[in-house]
């Protein structure tokens, strides 16, 4: 019978144990005062943080939903362990050798507890170890090396290799003092028709570790064509330990690159995971025996520490377009908050990180998840680029453009952010080559507040020349006069409305995408609506048309704002300076943003693997790069003695 734990003796091991240093197994910690760590709560779900750990006083607390105590409550929450196992576990841990009342140190523990589980594990994977080097693991050794992975790639990650005797390791684990209860409930051996075996035979094995870096179960692969009795892959079943939806393969070594860069790479596989790692992308984790699901997405979460909107990226790798699709219109009906720090990879051929490793070297995984694509726009692609006629230089037929936002924007308006929906309206938009952007995103719009309203129905869509082109019935409201970002849209407006033969062909010719208030957006297409400043007409006539454009009072009392504006010149003169100055700063900041954009897609793209496509991306950047050189000095070339506005 076993003896009481002295209470002496677990104030010691409380003592000796940092509190911060079991949570942060599980838990990133960020500092939160002279005392303080905190992180997401691990026992309830949450979006900011509210778990608070005291180092100093050895104690937890959660502000959300009220979980507190010691290192050893804390265990005993996490772990599913009783008390007195998680003391025993703790005394492991910092090698403390408890002297229990009634039974000395030699006391021997409850078989069947977690502890017990554990060392049967651990066990198994020491003889699984040893087995790898002899003749009978010759085809696991030639798996290994045929994927470019050495000796010292599978101790790193503690390939194994079960022999082929139906109870090889049952035996070796029971000369070890274990118990067939205990083999048994820690899923290494099953009950078989002469007595217990072995649950893997004549497979490749590789050890699965929880956070704390204890082995919780095993992944074998068939080896032998002559196994033909079980699937490729099979898994420890679930026990105690091991629960497939809250275990993820590399997470022990992938945890502390996880909380230190905020990024977290989804392969599918054993292999793929070690090929990442060895690569230099130490953030790899993989899903064991079942699919990738929230348990393990909220394990992530807690590691990234994503507690503000955009910290934190989960980048998932996919061998294939079709899974990699599938997964990411399912996230659109998931947690957006998530989606939004979400990013797709697909290997190309249909090739997996395993294979790419081995056919193109290590750098090439790097620059995979370097191209990592946003979620959303991976997923509004996919339905795009089906309708391409011309893939290469994806050209479309207006029919196919209409067919393909018939079935785009559906997907767009369920976007909650209306930040977000709109920046993808406008990919949708180009992505398409729709001509007026803007109408894409009133769609989105529009069809969004069906969603909320309960309407049903795809928005309607009808050809580029038979486009209704009036402007939003909802329009934004009024912009603030003095903002220094949207004051070169405002002047340039007010100047087209005063002096539109100044303004003239230039004024016309700018993108629409020159303006980004919505204010601003709607009065520039009423001045389209009306002609333009090519009409030829001028003063309170041309006020009134361009007004007539628009029953939006607000929208009709901004076109009469702008054309009684004051413009910031000294004197008569200077008019048609301001007016060249004004359109000039207009310009360049319109080239400013494609600049960011064109660089943000060289960033995505692959000098080595996409030489042509880099290279034609390079040559459009130092082509803008100039334009917008040439607008900024005829911009300050223009705006010498005006008065500060």
């Amino acid at each position: 019978m076993a003896g009481r734990l002295p209470d002496r003796d677990i104030a010691a091991i409380r003592e000796r144990v940092r509190i911060e240093d079991i949570v942060g197994e599980y838990v990133a910690l960020k500092r939160a005062g002279a005392d303080s760590l905190k992180g997401l709560c691990p026992f309830h779900d949450e979006k900011s943080p509210s778990f608070h750990v005291r180092p100093n006083h050895s104690h937890f607390h959660c502000f959300g939903c009220g979980e507190s105590g010691d290192v050893f409550a804390f265990l005993q929450k996490i772990d599913h362990v009783g008390f007195v196992e998680a003391v025993e576990q703790m005394a492991d841990r910092v090698g403390y050798r408890i002297n229990y009342e009634g039974g000395g140190t030699s006391v021997q523990r409850d078989r069947g507890t977690r502890s017990r589980l554990v060392a049967a594990n651990a066990a198994a994977h020491e003889f699984y170890v040893a087995q790898l080097s002899e003749p009978e693991a010759a085809a696991a050794r030639n798996y290994l090396t045929e994927r470019n992975f050495d000796g010292n790639a599978a101790r790193h990650f503690g390939c194994g290799f079960a022999p082929g005797g139906w109870d090889t390791l049952t035996k070796h684990l029971l000369r070890k003092g274990f118990e067939i209860k205990e083999l048994e409930a820690a899923g290494l051996s099953k009950p078989g028709r002469h007595g217990p075996m072995d649950r893997f035979h004549r497979r490749l094995l590789w050890p699965i570790r929880n956070l704390g870096g204890d082995i919780i179960g095993f992944g074998a692969r068939r080896l032998f064509d002559d196994d033909q009795m079980t699937a490729k892959y099979i898994n420890t079943p679930e026990t105690v330990l091991y629960k497939k939806s809250q275990v993820l393969f590399g997470i022990d070594l992938a945890k502390r690159d996880i909380s230190k860069s905020h990024q977290a790479v989804v392969v599918e596989g054993y292999t793929d995971v070690m090929a990442m790692h060895l690569s230099g992308v130490k953030t790899a984790v993989a899903s064991c025996g079942t699919a990738f699901g929230d348990d393990h997405l909220t394990m992530l979460r807690r590691l990234l520490m994503d507690d503000t909107w955009m910290r934190g990226e989960i980048i998932y790798t996919f061998d294939g377009d079709e899974a990699g699709q599938a997964a990411a219109l399912k996230a659109f009906s998931g947690d957006q908050r998530i989606a939004m720090q979400t990013y797709i990879a697909v290997a190309p051929d249909g090739q997996d990180p395993c294979e790419l490793r081995q056919r193109s070297g290590d750098t090439v995984l790097k620059d995979l998840v370097a191209r990592r694509v946003p979620l959303y726009e991976f997923a509004i692609r996919g339905i795009v680029e089906k309708y391409y006629d011309d893939p290469v230089r994806k050209d479309m037929s207006a029919d196919k453009q209409v067919q393909a936002l018939r079935e785009a924007v559906p997907l767009v308006a369920q976007i909650k952010d209306p930040v977000h929906r709109k920046a993808y309206g406008l990919k949708l938009a180009a992505l398409v080559g729709w001509p007026d952007e803007h109408q894409v995103v009133r769609r989105v719009g529009d069809e969004a507040r069906r969603n909320r309203q309960g309407g049903s129905g795809p928005a309607r869509l009808g050809r580029p020349d038979m486009l209704d082109a009036k402007v939003s019935e909802h329009p934004a409201a009024r912009p603030n006069p003095h903002d220094p970002v949207l004051l070169p849209q405002r002047q340039v407006l007010a100047a087209a409305l005063q002096y539109p033969a100044l303004a003239g062909p230039v004024f016309d010719s700018l993108d629409p995408e020159a303006f980004t208030h919505p204010a601003y957006v709607a009065v520039r297409a009423a001045i389209v609506e009306g002609g333009g400043t090519a009409a030829g007409l001028g003063g309170a006539e041309w006020v009134a048309r361009v007004s007539d454009h628009t029953d939006d009072l607000t929208l009709r009392a901004l076109v009469s704002e702008l054309s009684a504006e004051p413009l910031p010149v000294k004197s008569i003169d200077d008019i048609q300076r301001f007016v060249s100055g004004v359109l000039a700063r207009t310009q360049e900041a319109w080239v400013g943003r494609q600049i960011a954009e064109l660089k943000s897609k060289l960033q995505r793209v692959s000098s080595t693997e996409e030489p042509d496509a880099y290279m034609a991306l390079f040559g459009d950047l130092v082509a803008l790069e100039q334009y917008r050189k040439s607008l900024l000095a005829r911009a300050m070339g223009n705006s010498d003695g005006f008065a500060a506005s």
